[in-house]
């Protein structure tokens, strides 16, 4: 076979061992899904190895998203990460930058590519890449996601292939790889529905930079989502009847229009109401990730075509989807993250974006990424690309955490990461708030009205109605006065009672 004869076969300890203290490395992965697993695993011993000698072993890492629990999560818990970008999930990464022993740089993925290729953050040292096949020729078949593979094998001076024997040769039947040249040489982007093709199966790398190939034979990292509970129900409904709604109006076409969804719990709620909904029409996707939830869709007919950079999805429903190709192959279509997320082509599709926020205040700012405005979850992912640039922009998120601790709603958000001037929807599973056309005092209104929980509806009247007048009415002495609660006291308000909330484990994801 081409593969096993045209490059060294390395173990993954030898892999690692190509890779030194203070290079910048780029590993594959969006989400965990197509994420190498065994040279990071193999790297993280050996970075603790070399720590207990007394030796410095640190990497600045790269991805096209976050990847799984051998790549940030053994790396950051080797403490072999510096600095890292353009977004993380990892508990133990999270808890280093916080306490500032690590760097994360949290970047819009669609822009990640062409500043990689710009030379924005240096040179990459070294790329490791999960694929189903190399050919002499340099043609690499990715596994379960794309990324921003293609641009780490032609940006990197050397690279490492973990061939990975468990994924089907056949997702390259989904694959359409291309690569933008850099401003100003750029065509239009061809891409006039979601299935559009306008690429290549594989991504290309020079033979001569590939120093050896790691088999493995693993499946992705994938965590498990949490079953569907009432509030995720409760916001799926009010989801799925706004909809309806838009349709009955005729603000959405007849025919429908693709939807993004966001990652995690409640995403995968609402995509699954969607799915059972009757009266919503066949519809497909142009997103950043394929879910659970999808999959059983898709077999019923009801999504008729993904659009794609990865498919996160559990290991048994991937089985389904490789037991099923000659079905699934022609439906769902995976691509680089700078054509999944890119601005024109969410702008020209009409794209319905779904998102979720850590916090909404009563004007419509979302804040994804920060919590008390200062320490990271996850990161602001490809959210920011869908809202800004799409047909429609509809974030989710309970109206409480921590047993009722936190409200969700609040009368300034701590961190801005998509500004009143983007958020037009948000949802919770008290209500939905449409902010589309209103001042800022009918979005408050509207805000504590259908989406705060009525336990915080009182103080965040008394808030606005309070406040010093102006264009945007806030008391710049009080609008942060429920997070200092949070912080001095464990609650935004203390004097409640929290045994009148609903039980429910609040899990924020990023986008």
């Amino acid at each position: 076979m081409a593969t096993e004869k045209a490059y060294p076969k390395l173990t993954a300890d030898e892999a690692a061992a190509r890779i030194s203290n203070g290079m910048t490395v780029a590993f594959a992965g969006f989400t965990p899904a197509g994420a190498v697993k065994a040279v990071p695993r193999a790297l993280a011993a050996r970075a603790r190895a070399m720590h207990a000698r007394g030796e410095p072993m640190q990497i600045r890492m790269l991805s096209g998203a976050s990847t799984g629990r051998s790549a940030d999560e053994a790396l950051s818990q080797a403490q072999a990460i510096s600095w890292r970008a353009p977004y993380q999930s990892s508990a133990a990464l999270r808890k280093q930058t916080n306490a500032g022993a690590a760097d994360v740089v949290d970047i819009h993925l669609s822009h990640w590519p062409q500043m990689l290729c710009a030379g924005f953050f240096g040179k990459i040292d070294v790329a490791v890449i999960e694929a189903t096949e190399i050919t002499s020729d340099g043609r690499v078949y990715l596994s379960t996601s794309v990324g921003a593979s293609p641009t780490f094998l032609a940006c990197a001076d050397k690279v490492i292939i973990e061939l990975n024997r468990y994924h089907s040769p056949r997702t390259r039947e989904m694959m359409d790889v291309a690569v933008m040249p850099l401003p100003p040489y750029r065509a239009p982007i061809a891409i006039l529905n979601p299935l559009s093709k306008i690429g290549v199966p594989y991504a290309i790398v020079d033979p001569r930079k590939v120093i050896g190939i790691v088999e493995t034979n693993e499946p992705d990292e994938i965590n498990i989502l949490a079953s569907i509970d009432d509030i995720g129900r409760r916001i799926a409904a009010n989801v799925s009847r706004f909809l309806l709604d838009e349709l009955a109006a005729a603000r959405i076409p007849s025919q429908f229009l693709p939807l993004q969804s966001g990652v995690g719990n409640v995403a995968n709620a609402v995509m699954a109401n969607l799915g059972a909904d009757p009266d919503i029409p066949p519809f497909t996707m142009y997103s950043e990730i394929i879910q659970d939830s999808c999959v059983e869709i898709m077999l019923a007919g009801k999504i008729t075509g993904a659009s794609a950079c990865g498919m996160t999805v559990s290991p048994a429903q991937l089985q389904v989807i490789y037991g099923n190709m000659d079905f699934f192959g022609p439906r769902i279509v995976l691509r680089p993250q700078e054509f999944s997320n890119n601005p024109g082509i969410i702008r020209r599709l009409g794209v319905i974006a779904m998102n979720t926020a850590l916090e909404v205040d009563v004007y419509g700012h979302a804040n994804s990424t920060h919590i008390c405005g200062t320490d990271m979850m996850n990161g602001i992912g490809g959210s920011g690309d869908f809202v800004r640039n799409s047909y429609l922009s509809i974030f989710m998120c309970p109206s409480f955490a921590k047993g009722g601790r936190i409200s969700t709603i609040v009368p300034l958000a701590t961190h801005v990461d998509h500004s009143e001037h983007s958020v037009q929807i948000v949802v919770t599973e008290q209500g939905l708030a449409d902010l589309r056309g209103r001042s800022p005092l009918e979005r408050a209104r509207a805000m504590i009205d259908n989406c705060a929980h009525p336990a915080y509806r009182d103080y965040l009247h008394r808030y606005i109605e309070k406040s010093p007048p102006g264009h945007i009415h806030h008391d710049l002495r009080k609008c942060f006065e429920l997070h200092l609660n949070l912080i001095d006291k464990g609650a935004m308000l203390p004097d409640l009672d929290f045994s009148d909330f609903e039980p429910m484990e609040r899990r924020p994801n990023g986008g």
